[in-house]
């Protein structure tokens, strides 16, 4: 059999970002629908080691059903070796044999529709009228943000927020505020933040790290890819639990493919703040993969090998 291979460059030219907004789009409702499976992910971290081996399976049924696995590599240190964080591969598989269809470069694909999904939050949840972008991380994700985020609102000025720049200051007067960092603990207090903002919280996905201090997420509507996920994976979501900030699973407003499908209410204010708590779910990346590989083929791009 032949198998599709896609490079970092392959995935970057042929995902784009408006395209991923709408396959994003597509991913989160067809969730919302129960049209997809995706079990909670799997952390392996060895004894010593300076990082972590993840397992994210899933599958998506309907008229070309697949199936799909990305494991990544996670290492918080790599940006000073000049390295993404996240290294591994998208596989995936025909869902009616099981045959292996592609392997893709995850870092390209998890940086592209990782923001992607950022957009969407965006546009759903975010005042109409925000114009000023505030991205704390200046890594892949911060710049993927950069370039997802105006796709959805007018932004008339981009506050970028690296290590070594005061993060009060580029936060004050923000309406639209992602967080996309590596830190452990929060990088952002409640006191910072006006009236309306709407904020995207990306760079924690595990239970021991947040960004926020919990009297954000206690102040904010709270909005997430995925209960389950949120309330077993969420650093943000569970040191505010812990902290007695929020009271449980209750304080979710819903999941944004609820508000896609009609099911669920966004923005109910302008004063409101909203967060949208972004975990990365694996049928992003399937859903990313297989619009990958039915484009390449359909433009015969890539490079197919003998398996």
């Amino acid at each position: 059999m032949k198998v599709l291979v896609l490079s970092e460059h392959d995935v970057e030219e042929l995902l784009t970002m408006e395209e991923c907004i709408g396959v994003m789009e597509d991913a989160l409702a067809a969730l919302a629908r129960g049209q997809v499976h995706n079990p909670l992910r799997q952390a392996i971290r060895a004894p010593g080691a300076s990082g972590l081996l993840g397992l994210m399976p899933a599958w998506r049924s309907g008229g070309t059903p697949y199936y799909a696995l990305k494991e990544v590599c996670v290492f918080p240190e790599n940006p000073k070796r000049g390295l993404d964080t996240h290294l591994g591969a998208v596989v995936l598989h025909s869902g009616e044999t099981g045959e292996p269809l592609a392997f893709m470069n995850a870092a390209a694909i998890t940086a592209i529709r990782t923001a992607a999904v950022s957009a969407v939050a965006t546009k759903l949840l975010a005042r109409e009228d925000a114009s000023v972008l505030a991205i704390i991380g200046q890594g892949a994700q911060g710049k993927s943000h950069r370039r997802a985020i105006p796709l959805v609102r007018n932004i008339r000025e981009i506050r970028m927020c690296g290590r070594r720049d005061n993060v009060e200051e580029a936060v004050r007067g923000a309406d639209i505020i992602v967080t996309a960092t590596s830190s452990r603990e929060p990088i952002v207090r409640r006191e910072w933040i006006r009236t309306g903002t709407h904020i995207n919280a990306v760079g924690s996905s595990i239970a021991a790290a947040r960004e926020l201090d919990s009297a954000t997420v206690a102040a904010a509507s709270l909005f997430v890819d995925r209960r389950e996920s949120t309330v077993n994976e969420s650093g943000d979501y569970l040191f505010a639990l812990r902290e007695g900030a929020i009271a449980g699973p209750e304080h979710i407003r819903a999941e944004i493919g609820e508000i896609l499908i009609g099911t669920a209410e966004g923005r109910k204010s302008e004063d409101e703040i909203t967060l949208f708590k972004s975990l990365g779910l694996a049928v992003e990346d399937l859903a990313s993969a297989a619009f990958l590989y039915e484009k390449a083929r359909g433009q015969e791009r890539g490079t197919w090998v003998e398996f």
